[in-house]
């Protein structure tokens, strides 16, 4: 299947928000960061507006041309942080300042973080719920870890779901061995992916 694919930039966010809000909306991450769906329905998007942001200015976003699938990448040097990731906060303050939860997904998985090399960081990927299981988020993952073997850089990413994960499996990705583990909630499955020489 031939999949039309472009770099987004700031004229794309809004309809990417829409996107990502559509895709995660039922993500189990997501409803346990908003467990009211009205209440979710109403800041969910706001919330993933933090992370789109971060990845159009520090990053790359790849999406399908027709906008029904987008992915969010970082690259993230090797060694510890200069300074602690505000992103976490500002997921917060942005989307529900009264939720807890809002910040500390965040602040979890920045625990979970490998920092030991330098690695291309999956941030976020989202299919529109219409076009789930149709190779999309595959067409778009495939050209970043053939540029990831070419260069030599690992890969990384947080899988959301057991499901997800198998897809990830199937891409090189192989769990860490440590699960994130949401109180009260569900578990994430930070995943690493060596370049394949």
């Amino acid at each position: 299947m031939g999949v039309d694919i472009r770099q987004a930039g700031e004229g794309d966010r809004e309809a990417l928000v829409r996107l990502l809000d559509a895709a995660f909306m039922d993500d189990p991450v997501s409803s346990w960061v908003f467990p009211d769906r009205a209440h979710r329905a109403r800041v969910h998007g706001t919330f993933l507006g933090v992370f789109l942001d971060v990845a159009l200015r520090e990053g790359r976003v790849d999406m399908t041309e027709d906008g029904s699938a987008a992915a969010l990448w970082l690259q993230v040097p090797a060694g510890p942080p200069d300074e602690e990731d505000d992103t976490p906060v500002r997921m917060r303050e942005a989307a529900d300042p009264d939720n807890e939860r809002a910040e500390l997904v965040g602040r979890l998985t920045g625990e979970a973080h490998p920092h030991d090399r330098a690695h291309a960081y999956l941030l976020l990927i989202g299919v529109s719920p219409d076009r789930q299981g149709e190779g999309l988020g595959t067409a778009l993952i495939r050209p970043v870890l053939d540029r990831c073997d070419r260069d030599g850089v690992p890969a990384y990413l947080e899988a959301s779901s057991e499901r997800s994960g198998k897809l990830y499996e199937r891409l090189g990705f192989a769990f860490t061995g440590r699960t994130v583990d949401l109180p009260d909630g569900p578990h994430m499955w930070p995943m690493w992916r060596e370049p394949v020489r």
